[in-house]
């Protein structure tokens, strides 16, 4: 046992880093989300025909559930090909701003450009909120290599998922496999409440939450950037003047 713990405390730097990002994507609320929506994934994916490894393949280049359900229900309904290649390019957008505001924290002054690919390839809405939970405190020049490990950590679990939904596909009702679907943007929206703590923060998650179905209703296209634009500028907007107003 003790030569067990030498060992873990023998590891380099990277290594132990890595290792971090692995155990914390398993010891989160996230790692039940991406299980259940991952459920849902296979399970679709095996009604449409289509294999569990392209299926995992799938998760590992795209990583965002809605663009995978987006790309298996177009290709399995005959959509062209151009088609969805813009619908999966133009669902991911959404991820830009997350990106652009989780490079800053993970990189350091002597970082370099290629070490940034993998970490702009794992930011969905669960690395993102999970590295800006826990990477402030943490030492700057791990930061990267935990972030590339809670990104395969999750993907890892939704491969899990990936098997059991596919396996169980037979036996998913229909409205199960739709709800477990729905767990992503569902969790991401509690999340995002919970770690709400300014002025600004606060109102554009209000002024989202009424501006995005209004867009929806009216069938505007692009509704879920422009509802972060719009809300997320007015938000910014309003904390300023209070601010200026004290």
């Amino acid at each position: 046992m003790a030569d067990g713990r030498r060992a873990v405390l023998a590891l380099p730097p990277p290594a132990s880093a890595f290792l971090d990002g692995l155990r914390a994507a398993s010891s989160t609320a996230f790692t039940l989300v991406v299980v259940g929506t991952y459920i849902g994934i296979g399970a679709l994916a095996h009604d449409y025909g289509f294999s569990l490894p392209w299926v995992m393949l799938a998760t590992v280049l795209i990583w965002a559930a809605p663009a995978q359900v987006l790309l298996i229900s177009a290709l399995g309904t005959g959509v062209g090909l151009f088609e969805i290649a813009l619908a999966v390019g133009l669902s991911g957008a959404r991820f830009l701003p997350m990106v652009v505001s989780l490079l800053p924290l993970v990189r350091a002054p002597q970082t370099r450009l290629r070490d940034l690919i993998l970490p702009a390839h794992f930011t969905a809405a669960n690395v993102w909120v999970e590295a800006f939970r826990l990477m402030p405190p943490m030492p700057q020049e791990r930061r990267i290599t935990f972030c590339n490990g809670l990104g395969v950590g999750f993907i890892c679990w939704g491969h899990v998922g990936s098997v059991v939904g596919f396996y169980l596909a037979a036996s998913l009702p229909t409205l199960l496999t739709a709800a477990l679907l729905f767990l992503t943007p569902l969790s991401f929206l509690f999340s995002t409440a919970r770690n709400s703590r300014i002025l600004s923060d606060r109102l554009a998650l209000l002024l989202g939450l009424v501006v995005g179905p209004l867009l929806a209703f009216a069938d505007v296209g692009l509704d879920l950037m422009w509802t972060g634009l719009i809300a997320g500028s007015a938000g910014y907007g309003i904390h300023r003047l209070r601010e200026a107003l004290r």
